[in-house]
């Protein structure tokens, strides 16, 4: 683990194919939609996953706060950062590292309850995203329940972005041209998923 490595939270649940983690309010400008996360299950593996959702839920005191008026900017201010009722957020199973290799298949087991879920760095955003050949797509692909253009185009954003900084600015290209190969018998979700891609990072050259 890195010194920098930003921790997010703690996992609340897990199965093979995602887990879900809870964070306090404080902690929420940390983990983004889209964003690469990783659970250290135990030495020498960690699970790779994307964020896909950000839930918030209420309590009894905020069910109070938003009907009352006039209500003080400080009790609004402490509500959000010392409130009991944790954030959840989603995570998609996408890959894990293993004795120093990346996969980029579904992990073998979970991780644990109550286990540290960082942020990944942008130095391993791009050491995941570059390990073969997208194979970690498929595992966003098949969760039709889940926004997978916008999933996809937030993922690729980032990940863009920290491959330019490493070197490496053709990146986007390659994993557009990816996504047209393996959407090309599905013409409805490759035209949501491009149409994602380019309102995320405008117009990619191929």
């Amino acid at each position: 683990m890195t010194a920098t490595a930003i921790q997010i939270g703690r996992l609340l649940r897990a199965g093979t194919t995602g887990f879900i983690l809870g964070c306090r309010a404080s902690q929420l400008d940390a983990p983004a939609f889209g964003a690469l996360v990783k659970a250290p299950a135990a030495e020498q593996y960690e699970i790779y996953g994307l964020i896909y959702d950000i839930h918030i839920d209420d309590d009894g005191l905020v069910r109070q706060l938003v009907t009352a008026e006039g209500v003080d900017e400080s009790v609004i201010n402490d509500n959000r950062a010392n409130r009991n009722v944790p954030l959840e957020i989603s995570v998609l199973a996408v890959g894990y590292r293993q004795n120093g290799r990346i996969y980029h298949l579904l992990p073998p087991r979970p991780a644990l309850s109550l286990d540290v879920i960082y942020l990944c760095s942008p130095e391993e955003l791009c050491q995941f995203t570059s390990t073969g050949r997208f194979g970690y797509f498929r595992h966003v692909l098949r969760a039709s329940d889940l926004p997978v253009g916008e999933l996809l185009a937030a993922h690729i954003l980032q990940s863009q972005q920290a491959q330019a900084a490493g070197g490496d600015p053709a990146w986007a290209t390659r994993a557009a041209q990816e996504l047209i190969t393996l959407l090309r018998d599905d013409y409805t979700t490759l035209m949501q998923v491009l149409g994602a891609l380019g309102d995320a990072i405008g117009e990619i050259q191929f």
